[in-house]
Formats: structure tokens, C-alpha cells, sequence
């Protein structure tokens, strides 16, 4: 634009219908409007949703206090792992290979292993009994050593190699297992791999998608049924849909590109409305234990994830749902976040080509812009902008869900600009699926999450175990559209938050200790419901208005329990003047936040003799559907001693 306006001028000054003097002031201004201009174009659109939130004249993002006059600048926080940093491609050598993290103070050590790929049902690395010191961010193997005797995958001959690798600082705390394809007999050099993956998606009776990531750029394809499929162009993330097979059928796929063959296998869903007998798996909360090792892949508890995903298969689940808090989150960046789900996939990894793991999200999927007013955690919103930096894009990115979720809160009757997109997106973080005469929904009280509840008023946000109007209204539709369904006998509804929480989480889900002025604030003002009156909005709907919901499976406290909620149950504070939900038939809550995040114990709440058990331990929920009947197994996952068999209806 600047360039324009000065040849326009300089066509002035030859025609002498202004003076050089004039042009050249005209310049400097436009200049530094230009400037300005461009600064702007850096800056983020701040969502008109949110409040108090301003651009100083440095560009600098600041959430303002008006009430103490104080502005409270957005912390500039480096992580100190991200996924592009540790899931590094090596370079071969004439002995081995050289991965580069590209942080020159990184200090750790590698340990590394054979992973066999061909003639086993679950690759896993088999690691060598040397390791590597990583000196400068750099580090080197000796391939060489995993000659002769150790040699199990026969390389010396063919010339490839699948390697497994796992990353520790000088603590000894594990930051990261990765795996990569090296060809060549010596000099070596890295040959195109799945660094992860395979998983297997969406499955029904009738498609599947199988989804990974490569190293390099390329188009795969997978033989199965007979048939080729394909991407349509080179690409690092690969979704690649089967379609048109038969229910309930066993198929072998076989991944292929480049020199690389790889063979895996999975079930069909069974054919809708059969009423076959099938078994699914559920459980959340596996956010870093104590206790060290494994119990911390830098945000996971491996120890205890990998145990049910291993339980669950051993035991023929067909599914296993999973929603929220799969890693320690809350986080300012989007590639340390990345990181942690990262390390969440490579733990269920063996066990997911084979079934479907379907995650939801929790309070710890929470990616933040954190505003630092000297306090230890600071203020933390959604970080925006939502379509490409949300917690909820970032889960989207991560995750293959269906997208037949709702689009997100604009157009609801708080949205205050219903021109333009100001909410974060429901794709893939809201959504249901049908497995026979099952559905399951599975429903985000995190959506558009604002960590630091008690400043919503001055910020916006939502907060944890509220369910929003756009996403209520989808739900209604769903269960009027399984109502319908003469194939769908059970209906699940599944939700990171209890209705009713019992162990830890008293203060907050959808309980905040009674008190119902806790609610969103959309552009500085509130919603009209609160936290208990949406409650009950959302037990009406799953109670009175659908007679096949037969669970809400929860999550957040890190227990096993199992109460029934229906008619008479103790249910409001003291001197509540509200509506009082009126219910018709009763349903059972079944919370399990037991795979791997520290304990909680049992509180004391209005509806404590309604819990019919109540459990620490690490417990996998193994469903069996049966036609109309549905029955549970609850397994320690740790010990595989026996919690509880129930029959639920």
C-alpha cells in the first residue's frame, strides 16, 4: 500500500502540482501508520466474549483490574518440552544414528530397543541393556551393538530397523517414549516410519478409520478386505477410511509406503438392532501419580493406563471410553500440551490398532492464557485465538472422534456478536456413537473453560461442570433421536463431571457446596441459570425426558463409585428456594476417576446413603450388554483382584 502511495506522489512532484517537501511528510506519516497497522495485524483478535482484555501499545496482552487500577500482563512462559523438541528425527551415520533435540542445554539419557514388528500381537521395545547420555541436546547410537545375538528382528540381512526409544532427564523422570524406522546395514540412515499409531476409529459395523503419523511426507495406503485405500495426497497425519466391509468381522490391515510393510488387525462393530452380547470398557483420570517411573510419563500414569488397556483387550471389550483428564494439563503451550497427549497414545498404542479408544475432555485437557497477578497460579482463560490455540482445537488435533457434535455456542442467546465466530468449536470434543443396541454420548463440562472460577465476573469464561445452552439443546435432540430408535435399547451418557460428586470434587462439579450463583459470564454478564438449576436441567432431560438412559458414567474424582439417583434423594442445600426436579424413574451415576491420578477420599454430602459403594482402588469398569440386560465387572486394574459384580437393571 505504502509502495503505491509513493509512486503516486513521485508522479506528483514531476507534474509540480505539490511540493517534495509536502510528498515526503505525507510519507513519514503514512509510514508510520503503516507501522502501527502492522503491530495490529500481530495481535490476536481478543473474542468478544471475554472482558477486560487489552493490547497495550507494545502489543502486549493484559487482562485489566478496574476495580485495583492494575493491569495483569500475560506470562511469557517457556516450556521446557515440547513434541517438535523430543519427537526429534534422527540422521544416520556410518555406525548408527544422531538425534538433534535442538536445545543445547538438554541433559538426559536414552535408553533404546528392538521393537518387533512381524509375528507378534502387541509391539512393545524391547529395550538393550546400554543407554546413551544426551550431552547438548545431542545424543548418538551405536547400532552396531544390537548386532549378532540381539539382532531379533534379522536387520543384518534385510536392512531395517524399527526402534524404540525412551527419553529421561538426569532425575531419572521419563519425558517421552518414541519409535522410528532406520534402514541400512552400515552406514545408516532414517527410512520414512510411523512415529504413531496405528489406531483404529470409528468403527461400526460397516467402516472404520484408521488413523497415524509419519516422519516424512507421504502417501500410504492399507490393504485390506482384499482392497487398496488410500490418502489423496502426501501428508504427515494419515486418516484413512475402510469402508464397505461386513459386521462384526475380523480383518488383517496392512499399512504400506516407501520400503515399509506393517500388518495389524481389528474387529467390525456388530450389526445394529442385533442384540448380541458384547463387553466395553470405561475409565478416566490417568493424569501423572506418584511414585516415580512409569506412574509419571511426563503427564501420564503408564503405569496403571497401559494395565487397563491391557485388561480391556485381554478381556475382549469391544471399546473403551475414556473421558477426561488424561494428562496433567493446564497449560500455556499448545506443544507441551501436544506432548502430553502424545505420551497418552504411545501408552495405549499396542492395544488401539485392535479397538477403539474414545477420549473425552476433562478439566486437565485445559490449554490457558495465564495473566500473572503474583499469585502461584495466575488467571487462566481458554486460550484463544479458540479455532487454532483453544484447549478444544488442541484436543480436535489430537483425537479422531465422529463429528456429529453440536458447532459451538454462537448463535445462543448470550452470544454477543452472532456475526462472527466468538466461541471455541464443539468438534470432536462433543459427539455420540452406537455399538449395536447401545449409544454412548459423550457430552464436554469443560467447554470454553476458565480455570480461575472466582475472576469469571471480570474475564468471562466458564466454569468446571457446566453444561451450555447450544450443547444442552444438541443433547435433547440425541435422546429424542435414540428414543426413536428401535435398535438403541441403552443409552449411555458420559461426562467428566458427577452430577453428584462423592469424593474430592464437593467444592466444585455440579455441586459448588450448594451454592447456585456459580455460572458462565459471556461478555461480561451472567447467565441466567446456575450451576445446581442446570443440574437438574440435564438430570431431567436424561430421567423424564428419555426413558432408555440407563448410566452417567463420570469421572473428576479420582475414586470408583456407584449410586442410584431417583425420586426422594436428598439433592439440595439447606434453605434451597428453587425448583425442585421432580423425577420419574431413577438411573445410576457411575464415577471412575481411578486410573492412575492421586486418590480422593469420601466426603460427606446430602446424598451419601444413596452410594452403594465407594472405592480407592485402580478400577476398570468392564460392561456386559447382553440384549436388554447390562451387567458390570470392576476389576483392580493393578492388582486384578475383584471390586464389585452388579447387574444394573
Amino acid at each position: 500500500m505504502i509502495f503505491c502511495l509513493i509512486k503516486k506522489f513521485q508522479a506528483m512532484i514531476k507534474s509540480k502540482k505539490t511540493s517534495a517537501l509536502v510528498v515526503l511528510s505525507a510519507i513519514v506519516i503514512l509510514l508510520v501508520l503503516e507501522s502501527k497497522l502492522s503491530i495490529g495485524q500481530t495481535q490476536d483478535r481478543i473474542p468478544t466474549v471475554y472482558t477486560n482484555l487489552h493490547y497495550d501499545n507494545d502489543g502486549k496482552l493484559y487482562l485489566f483490574n478496574e476495580a485495583k487500577s492494575e493491569k495483569y500482563y500475560l506470562k511469557q512462559n517457556k516450556p521446557a518440552y515440547t513434541i517438535n523438541m523430543l519427537q526429534s528425527s534422527p540422521i544416520g551415520t556410518e555406525n548408527g544414528i544422531i538425534f538433534d533435540f535442538k536445545n543445547e542445554s538438554f541433559e538426559g539419557l536414552l535408553n533404546y530397543g528392538l521393537i518387533k514388528f512381524k509375528d507378534v500381537d502387541y509391539q512393545q521395545p524391547i529395550f538393550f541393556s546400554d543407554n546413551a547420555k544426551i550431552t547438548g541436546g545431542k545424543v548418538e547410537i551405536n547400532l552396531n551393538k544390537l548386532r549378532g545375538k540381539y539382532d531379533i528382528l534379522n536387520w543384518e540381512e534385510t536392512g531395517l530397523i524399527k526402534l524404540g526409544y525412551r527419553i529421561t532427564d538426569l532425575r531419572g523422570n521419563i519425558l517421552f517414549d518414541g519409535k522410528v524406522n532406520i534402514s541400512g546395514k552400515g552406514p545408516f540412515k532414517t527410512a520414512t516410519s510411523i512415529i504413531e499409531g496405528p489406531f483404529i476409529n470409528i468403527v461400526t459395523a460397516e467402516n472404520a478409520v484408521v488413523s497415524f503419523k509419519t516422519n516424512k511426507e507421504v502417501i500410504a495406503y492399507i490393504e485390506a478386505d482384499g482392497r487398496s485405500f488410500n490418502d489423496d495426497q502426501a501428508t504427515l497425519h494419515h486418516e484413512i477410511k475402510l469402508d464397505k466391509l461386513n459386521p462384526d468381522t475380523e480383518y488383517i490391515y496392512t499399512i504400506s509406503f516407501d520400503e515399509i510393510t506393517e500388518a495389524y488387525n481389528f474387529r467390525t462393530a456388530i450389526l445394529p438392532g442385533s442384540r448380541e452380547a458384547f463387553t466395553f470398557a470405561y475409565a478416566s483420570d490417568c493424569r501423572s501419580g506418584f511414585g516415580g517411573g512409569e506412574r509419571n510419563l511426563f503427564g501420564v500414569n503408564a503405569y496403571i493406563m497401559k494395565k487397563m488397556a491391557a485388561l480391556s483387550v485381554y478381556r475382549n471389550a469391544r471399546f473403551f471410553q475414556f473421558t477426561g483428564d488424561m494428562i496433567n494439563g493446564y497449560l500455556p503451550d499448545r506443544g507441551e500440551t501436544i506432548l502430553q497427549y502424545t505420551n497418552w497414545k504411545r501408552t495405549i498404542e499396542p492395544y488401539a490398532y485392535k479397538i477403539p479408544f474414545i477420549a473425552g475432555m476433562g478439566n486437565h485437557e485445559a490449554l490457558v492464557h495465564i495473566f500473572d497477578n503474583q499469585s502461584y497460579y495466575g488467571i487462566s482463560i481458554d486460550k484463544f485465538p479458540f479455532a487454532t490455540e483453544s484447549a478444544e482445537k488442541t484436543f480436535a488435533d489430537s483425537f479422531v472422534n465422529p463429528l456429529n457434535g453440536p458447532e459451538s455456542e454462537d448463535g445462543s442467546k448470550y452470544d454477543p456478536d452472532p456475526k462472527n465466530p466468538d466461541f471455541p468449536s464443539y468438534k470432536e470434543n462433543v459427539f455420540y456413537y452406537t455399538f449395536d443396541n447401545l449409544a454412548m454420548v459423550v457430552l464436554n463440562s469443560n467447554y470454553w473453560y476458565a480455570p480461575s472460577s472466582s475472576w469469571l465476573k471480570l474475564m468471562g469464561g466458564n466454569l468446571h461442570g457446566y453444561i451450555m445452552d447450544n450443547q444442552l439443546e444438541w443433547f435433547k435432540g440425541v435422546l429424542k433421536k435414540f428414543e426413536n430408535d428401535k435398535n438403541i435399547d441403552h443409552v449411555f451418557v458420559t461426562i467428566h463431571t458427577p452430577a453428584f460428586p462423592n469424593g474430592g470434587h464437593a467444592r466444585d462439579d455440579m455441586w459448588y457446596y450448594g451454592n447456585n450463583q456459580n455460572r458462565p459470564y459471556i461478555n461480561g454478564d451472567s447467565v441466567i441459570n446456575g450451576i445446581i438449576e442446570r443440574r437438574d436441567e440435564f438430570l431431567d432431560l436424561m430421567i423424564n425426558y428419555s426413558t432408555k438412559v440407563i448410566a452417567l458414567l463420570t469421572g473428576d474424582e479420582h475414586n470408583y463409585s456407584r449410586m442410584k439417583i431417583g425420586p426422594d434423594m436428598p439433592m439440595y442445600p439447606d434453605g434451597w428456594e428453587g425448583n425442585k426436579l421432580m423425577m420419574k424413574r431413577s438411573i445410576w451415576q457411575i464415577t471412575n476417576g481411578s486410573a492412575g491420578a492421586p486418590y480422593y477420599g469420601q466426603e460427606t454430602l446430602p446424598w451419601s446413603e444413596s452410594v452403594e459403594i465407594f472405592s480407592t482402588e485402580f478400577a476398570l469398569i468392564l460392561f456386559h450388554i447382553n440384549g436388554e440386560k447390562v451387567s458390570i465387572e470392576v476389576i483392580n486394574a493393578d492388582t486384578f483382584g475383584n471390586i464389585e459384580n452388579v447387574e444394573l437393571n
